[in-house]
């Protein structure tokens, strides 16, 4: 073996020595990596006990979760980073996971794979090896691998890798003990690198000799990523070599050398030697214990059966539990009796009693006032819904469905220049469209994150509006099918156009697919706890803020001359003149403008056709500004003011024909 391949050469010493060396003097960081839908979420939450601070990574909009933990007595910084499949990057998530690896120094590296599929994930394994990164290797979901009939003696893989090897089921619990005492007493050492044919070791001898600079990896691993064709490393080397002739020699010889490109070579290469390596320590039992699941996994995805398993969710999922449950009983109750009977008259009765002055008395407990508008619109009817959501959002994430949802929705998709990933945040939209518009991060091009951005303003209600809009609809099953109908043909009608019109290269699609699971109480609860967390930290402050500006607005007279000048529109549309301010609060929040259509309907004023014009055009009209200042920071003013500007005029512009189809046809609701 020659000297790049040998991991007991002087030069990997070396590097593990330095790297132990840095770790000491500052806080010591273990990072989190793998593949998608393999359980580092739930690692992240046992190892910090879900005390998570979410930040962009600097320079770029993609998260990345830190927390902290202990061990022996020290404090551990922990960074989740976002989901990747290889050291050669294709995504921005990749690119961000990749530079936190170089630029964090963590003491420990955690690979987090799912136990079931090692063959697939165990050569990004190798990569982390041939990286000299410190390495200690988790096989997560240990107990689904063995339902499969899978068998790994983590013993021999262990030994055979060079690196710790330690089973867990993260979300019970089992091994994350064990785990935390192999990072507690984790001490890094090479691994055992894979030898490629004799014309790649031959310019990987070359380029290592070249290298005089540090670069966080091996100079192993750093040939093999230029014989790749990374171009991150590639002007990396360039600007930090005085002589990269030779380099640059020896990559134009290897490649002239094979008639695929290197990249396919060398995954060949590390693909034939995992399986060698499973050979050994992998065996595996014919087991059918499973068969309905994966028939229910072939059907989520199949065009006609998909379609109505999606369609039996829509119904049982957002219309009954978000809709009747959570915006009829629970709003029902929270409006009626917790708010209606007891708090608010003990607030207007204590404010009466101890602030004389009138306009004081308006500002906290008034028609525009924080306790009897603001608290009461965010408790009463924005908490059930948004709520209900989230708990549905929850078991729906972690029963596996979103990513056969994706797969299913990606053929339609297309049409209107997305890709299946984008069903992530069109679904986050249903719970906030705020959260949303951060979401569309996620996606791979510009182009689509755009797409995705005007279609989340356009034509994706919240699930406050959406909770409401249930409610308010729910007496006339015409009525909810005219208000979905023309919703969903202005959705595919706008998004095939903007895919027409908005410049860019189409995203490739890829998603991980992972088993169908039975949602765990505790990741529900979880997961939903950190929802409702982030959304009231948003809404709460806006909630206040919308109800001094309305009372402001109110007593200044400002608002009265708004709704003046927007009344001749509502009219236009065959709106009454009380709707204008639905719109005007619709402006601020979108749950405001929800909460005012309630309200108006309950007293009666807002019936049939009316009602379903208000309600097709207020789902459509501008975002709330909590949406438009993320549109501002996430696609910046220009694109932003142009989605708000064309919006704007198309929701009444809809609402206008919708008016006059209905009333031209002289449809009852």
């Amino acid at each position: 073996m020659n000297n790049a391949a040998n991991p007991n050469n002087k030069q990997g010493r070396k590097r593990f020595r330095r790297s132990s060396e840095e770790s000491s003097k500052e806080l010591r960081k273990i990072g989190i990596v793998g593949n998608p839908n393999v359980g580092k979420s739930m690692v992240f939450n046992r190892l910090t006990d879900a005390h998570a601070v979410v930040s962009n990574y600097p320079g770029t909009t993609v998260e990345v979760l830190r927390g902290k933990m202990k061990l022996n007595g020290k404090e551990i910084e922990v960074i989740d980073t976002p989901g990747m499949y290889a050291l050669l990057p294709i995504t921005a998530e990749e690119r961000v996971a990749r530079r936190v690896l170089l630029t964090e120094k963590p003491y420990a590296v955690l690979q987090v794979v799912d136990a079931k599929n090692l063959e697939r994930m165990m050569s990004f394994t190798l990569q982390l090896i041939e990286s000299g990164l410190p390495l200690v290797l988790q096989l997560n979901m240990m107990d689904e691998a063995e339902m499969a009939g899978i068998d790994i003696d983590t013993k021999i893989l262990e030994d055979s890798l060079g690196v710790p090897v330690v089973p867990t089921v993260a979300t019970s619990g089992w091994g994350m003990v064990q785990l935390r005492e192999r990072l507690a007493e984790y001490m890094p050492k090479p691994g055992r690198l894979t030898r490629y044919d004799e014309k790649i070791e031959s310019a990987l001898n070359t380029i290592e000799k070249h290298l005089t600079t540090d670069y966080g990896l091996t100079p192993r691993a750093i040939g093999l990523l230029l014989l790749q064709g990374d171009l991150e490393i590639e002007a990396a080397v360039k600007a930090k070599e005085a002589d990269y002739t030779p380099i640059q020699e020896a990559l134009a010889e290897a490649r002239s050398e094979y008639n695929q490109p290197l990249s396919y070579v060398i995954s060949v290469a590390r693909q034939k030697e995992v399986r060698r390596l499973l050979s050994q320590v992998v065996k595996t039992t014919d087991r059918k214990p499973r068969q309905l699941t994966a028939r229910l996994s072939r059907a989520m995805m199949h065009p006609v059966t998909g379609t109505v398993i999606l369609l039996l969710f829509l119904y049982f999922g957002l219309y009954q539990f978000v809709g009747v449950f959570g915006a009829g009983v629970l709003v029902g109750f929270f409006e009626e009796t917790v708010f209606g009977r007891w708090i608010n008259p003990w607030a207007v009765y204590i404010v009466e009693k101890f602030i004389p002055w009138p306009s004081g008395q308006s500002l906290l407990a008034g028609e525009y006032g924080v306790i009897t508008l603001g608290l009461t619109y965010a408790f009463a009817l924005i908490l059930p819904i948004v709520g209900t959501f989230f708990i549905m959002f929850s078991i729906v994430e972690d029963s596996g469905y979103l990513p056969r949802l994706a797969m299913l929705i990606d053929r339609v998709f297309k049409g209107i220049g997305l890709s299946g990933r984008a069903v992530i945040p069109m679904v986050v939209g249903f719970g906030c469209d705020t959260m949303a518009t951060v979401v569309t991060r996620t996606q791979e091009t510009k182009r689509e994150r755009v797409i995705t951005t005007l279609l989340l303003a356009l034509a994706i209600p919240c699930s406050a509006q959406l909770g409401v809009i249930f409610a308010i609809l729910s007496g006339s099953v015409a009525a909810l099918f005219i208000w979905g109908g023309v919703v969903l043909a202005v959705f595919l009608a706008v998004g095939f156009l903007a895919a027409r019109i908005i410049p860019g290269k189409r995203a490739s699609f890829y998603m991980e697919v992972p088993p169908l699971r039975l949602p765990i109480l505790r990741n529900v609860i979880s997961k939903t706890t950190a929802r409702m967390q982030w959304y009231f930290m948003e809404i709460m402050p806006v909630f206040i803020l919308v109800s001094v500006l309305l009372w402001a607005g109110d007593i200044s007279g400002v608002l009265g001359v708004l709704g003046r000048w927007l009344q001749p529109v509502v009219n236009l549309i065959g709106l009454p003149s009380e709707t204008a301010n639905v719109f005007l609060y619709g402006f601020f929040r979108r749950d405001f403008g929800a909460a005012g259509l309630y309200d108006l309907h309950t007293s009666g004023i807002l019936t049939g056709i009316p009602l379903v014009v208000s309600a097709v055009t207020l789902t459509l009209f501008v975002p709330c500004v909590a949406q438009f200042v993320v549109m501002l920071k996430e696609r910046g003013v220009k694109t932003a003011v142009a989605i708000a500007a064309f919006i704007f005029p198309f929701a009444f512009l809809v609402g206008f024909i919708l008016n006059r189809v209905l009333t031209g046809l002289g449809v009852v609701l």
